[in-house]
């Protein structure tokens, strides 16, 4: 990343810690943030698919197990970047700053994998699992524990590897 790059980055991050903050809306995206942990809202949404629809369970399950599969993928990524957590003087993040690595962001990631392979089996959410994982992944550098870039980087892994899971079941 060039310096120019790296400055536009912590430049975005501390306009949207500092002169978007808004408590209501950090408290939301806090708790909202948490049900991303590890992708448990998404393979929420996918065992639930799976016990409403016997049909297709195998690729309701499989669409679970995509989750932890673009966790394992995006640790990988993690531990060859190794970028540290963003720490900005005078500002703290909201809640703790997690101690794992930051980029990219694994939240978006799995977001973003998931409703790749969660719209393939549901056309008609599509657009809204799309929107909860753009807002997943916003949540992310609005708490203050990522880089913009982290999340623009997760969410691209995410897509990708999200299209490319959809189509091997």
């Amino acid at each position: 990343m060039t310096d120019r790059a790296r400055d536009a980055d912590r430049r975005a991050l501390v306009l949207l810690r500092t002169r978007l903050r808004h408590p209501g809306l950090e408290r939301a995206l806090a708790l909202y943030s948490r049900t991303g942990e590890y992708g448990r809202v998404w393979i929420a949404l996918a065992l639930a698919g799976a016990l409403v629809d016997r049909r297709r369970r195998g690729r309701w399950l499989w669409a679970a197990f995509c989750v932890p599969l673009t966790l394992v993928l995006n640790f990988g990524i993690k531990q060859a970047v190794r970028r540290s957590r963003p720490r900005l003087e005078g500002i703290e993040a909201a809640g703790v700053l997690p101690a794992s690595l930051s980029f990219p962001s694994a939240h978006a990631a799995t977001s973003f994998a998931a409703a790749a392979v969660l719209g393939a089996l549901c056309h008609p959410l599509r657009a809204p699992l799309h929107l909860a994982a753009a807002l997943m992944a916003f949540s992310r550098p609005y708490l203050g524990v990522h880089y913009p870039s982290d999340v623009i980087a997760g969410s691209a892994v995410g897509a990708v590897l999200g299209r490319l899971l959809a189509r091997l079941r």
